[in-house]
């Protein structure tokens, strides 16, 4: 479904990635990790047209989407749920969901992804004409998440959707990441949480300073000696 090739992206005078390649496979999660600084967000902003390689391509069914401005790229079927939530803090829940739609112009199927939006996030219905910006940050993070899902992708690319929650939340998240898989959408997932990003992947990159280190099967990768030191804390 997205095939990432030799993948160079500058910042200034940094070199953030230094040609890396992956694919994702429909139907998959696929979990990158890494560090802090090791270029996570930056693929996934490249991906999803926020910013401009050097060199190389990303190809999305086939396509190549690498010149592609991000809000086209969106109604090709991608959607991302950046780093940082970035939910529009003066809008109410539900005027956030509709900005998630604003490809979309067939009002039943506008109406199928508030349902099942609703459905996988019922706290959000609950709190549909509260202000966006005086959630907690575990509802933000549901909300962006949301808010993607309004667009009906194919593909979502979530950035760090764990980060500065609590638990609790955490579990949560992870487990609607699930069920938005089992649901048909393919998910590829950036996390500092590699414990839990590696449990419910099917394979998983790993990221280092730019560089694709390590690939596989997301259970072996668990059972890596290098990976366990890393980035497991065993």
């Amino acid at each position: 479904m997205l095939k990432v090739e030799d993948l160079v992206v500058n910042y200034g005078m940094i070199q953030a990635l230094k040609g890396i390649s992956f694919e994702v496979n429909e139907g998959e999660v696929i979990a990158l990790i890494g560090a802090n600084g090791a270029g996570k967000t930056t693929t996934l902003q490249t991906i999803s047209g926020m910013l401009k390689p050097v060199s190389g391509k990303v190809m999305l069914h086939d396509v190549d989407i690498t010149k592609i401005p991000g809000h086209k790229i969106v109604s090709m079927g991608m959607a991302h749920v950046p780093e940082g939530r970035r939910v529009f803090a003066g809008l109410t829940v539900l005027e956030n969901l509709k900005m998630g739609a604003y490809t979309r112009s067939n009002k039943s199927e506008i109406m199928d992804a508030f349902e099942r939006v609703y459905e996988s996030f019922p706290r959000l219905k609950e709190r549909e004409n509260q202000l966006a910006g005086t959630l907690s940050g575990g509802e933000q993070q549901m909300l962006a998440m949301g808010r993607a899902l309004m667009s009906q992708p194919k593909i979502v690319l979530m950035d760090e959707p764990s980060m500065g929650l609590s638990p609790i939340y955490v579990d949560e998240i992870f487990k609607i990441i699930q069920e938005i898989s089992d649901a048909g959408t393919t998910v590829l997932l950036v996390e500092q949480n590699a414990k839990k990003a590696l449990a419910i992947a099917d394979r998983a990159y790993v990221l280092e300073t730019g560089n694709i280190v390590l690939s596989g099967d997301a259970k072996n990768l668990m059972n890596d000696d290098s990976i366990k030191k890393a980035y497991l804390g065993e």
